[in-house]
């Protein structure tokens, strides 16, 4: 067999896939050496596979001879390579003829097994093949080929790179989800918009064909009659406005918002018909406001008349009682000019002292009876005592307004009281909460007019116990905080009660 220094002498070494062929060239004379080999592993950045597929070339530029040049250096790659792959191993083991016959060149190899690493054994079967390979390699194989990893190894994201992904997704959902749900919902209001307007211009120009539109003497018994049109699951008078609409509605954005329990009647939608407002919720979950027309006409032949906007001034809100409530957005009207001044209050003058946005005549609001009062009522309400009268009386009317009220904090301190006795006499006289002026005093007509024309009491939001609680009278020509000669009881029914928003 040649000698393998000639052998490792030539000027490549190639491995071509499939039917594998070493070829080396010494002095013109070229030997090959044959072997079915299926796989072989890349081992080294010298390896170049074909993407192709078709043939994967491995070549070692062996850097023997003169010049310094290590003559084993050659050998050292090829048994580098040649523990890659188990056949090609048995191949060119097959190649070569034992030690010590003179044709074997692998030096290295030779001189670790005869060696026997000092013990005097010089036969190579008594050093294992893993024994020569690690010796082998400690001795002899490049450190940079050891330590090269395969180019098919993929890296994974560390965990910094990822928390960074993380950050960058979660700065650019900030930025731009509000302005898609935003703009999501302006969209969904638009079309509830539309649809709510259609179904209802249908109604009023079937109840126009029907010469059902016009001649009601108020605003619900138009609103009785539309139902029968179009579906509607609760309605509410005006002095329960707040039971089927939302509390409060922006008018116009930066502007405070208006008590919707204020809305009483159309003059509070800008408007100078003579009629209160009901307040309805819509089977398809649409909330309004609705002030007739007492002026409407209806012409049933007319396929073109504007049945809706002839007949009705209407606020309503398509989104229920959820937020913004806001004019242009949710919120939206057809004959509504303005909303109580967008104050809210059904006095502005007062604005500064308490907002009023109720009045409860006498007997307009039920009493709470002694039996129905606990401590559950007494939180939720701000009271402090169940009623119970010596007398045996069960109604109490004082904790009725309070709960029409919704609470203490919705009614007039004494001190507020004696304010209003200021504004309806029209004095300048300081009227505190117990201050008590028997004559003198004459009611301005225009500022009582809300109040009714004759005398009355009005509830403060003062208890004194379990029997009494304070009030103010205000008489034709004086007005009276706190005497003794003042009925305080609980359960009086003719007392007044006003609800006021606290400034």
């Amino acid at each position: 067999m040649t000698d393998f220094k000639n052998y490792l002498s030539g000027n490549a070494f190639t491995l071509t896939k499939g039917r594998q062929a070493w070829q080396t060239k010494s002095g013109g004379q070229v030997r090959s050496y044959t072997s079915k080999v299926s796989k072989v592993s890349r081992v080294s950045e010298v390896s170049k596979m074909s993407k192709q597929g078709e043939q994967q070339s491995l070549h070692f530029l062996l850097p023997m001879g003169e010049g310094g040049r290590r003559p084993d250096e050659g050998a050292d790659y090829v048994r580098s390579y040649m523990e890659t792959s188990k056949e090609v191993r048995s191949t060119f083991e097959h190649t070569l003829a034992p030690c010590g016959r003179g044709q074997n060149l692998l030096a290295n190899e030779c001189e670790l097994r005869n060696s026997g690493e000092g013990s005097g054994k010089s036969n190579m079967t008594e050093t294992t093949p893993h024994q020569v390979r690690t010796k082998l390699a400690r001795r002899s194989l490049s450190p940079t080929i050891l330590s090269r990893k395969g180019r098919g190894m993929r890296a994974a994201f560390t965990l910094a790179e990822v928390l960074i992904t993380l950050a960058v997704i979660g700065i650019v959902a900030v930025l731009t989800l509000p302005n898609l749900i935003q703009n999501h919902n302006e969209k969904a209001w638009s079309t509830a918009q539309d649809v709510f307007t259609k179904r209802l211009e249908v109604a009023t120009r079937q109840m126009n064909t029907e010469e059902k539109l016009a001649g009601y003497d108020n605003t619900m018994d138009f609103v009785n009659e539309l139902k029968k049109y179009i579906k509607i699951t609760r309605v509410c008078d005006n002095s329960e406005i707040t039971k089927c609409f939302n509390k409060q509605v922006i008018w116009n954005e930066g502007d405070e918002p208006v008590d919707m329990s204020a809305i009483k009647n159309a003059q509070n939608f800008g408007l100078d018909w003579e009629s209160d407002t009901v307040a309805v919720q819509f089977a398809n979950g649409v909330n309004a406001v609705i002030a007739y027309n007492p002026n409407a006409t209806q012409d049933p032949f007319n396929n073109q008349f504007n049945a809706t906007s002839n007949s009705m001034a209407i606020l309503y809100d398509v989104s229920g009682n959820k937020n913004p409530n806001t004019n242009g957005k949710d919120i939206n009207h057809i004959n509504v000019t303005e909303l109580a001044g967008t104050t809210g209050c059904m006095i502005p003058e007062l604005a500064d002292i308490m907002c009023i946005t109720r009045i409860l005549p006498a007997y307009q609001y039920n009493p709470l009876n002694k039996n129905d009062c606990n401590d559950d009522i007494l939180n939720k309400y701000g009271m402090q005592y169940c009623f119970d009268s010596r007398w045996g009386y069960q109604n109490d009317y004082w904790a009725g307004a309070v709960i029409a009220c919704e609470g203490v904090n919705n009614m007039p301190t004494r001190e507020q009281l004696g304010k209003l006795a200021m504004y309806i006499y029209n004095t300048d006289r300081e009227i505190g909460a117990g201050t008590n002026i028997g004559s003198g005093l004459s009611k301005d007509p225009e500022r009582v007019a809300p109040f009714g024309t004759g005398d009355f009491f009005i509830w403060s939001n003062e208890e004194i116990n379990e029997e009494k609680a304070y009030q103010r009278y205000y008489s034709f020509k004086g007005t009276y905080g706190y005497s003794s000669n003042l009925n305080y009881e609980r359960n009086t029914s003719s007392y007044m009660a006003i609800c006021v928003t606290q400034n």
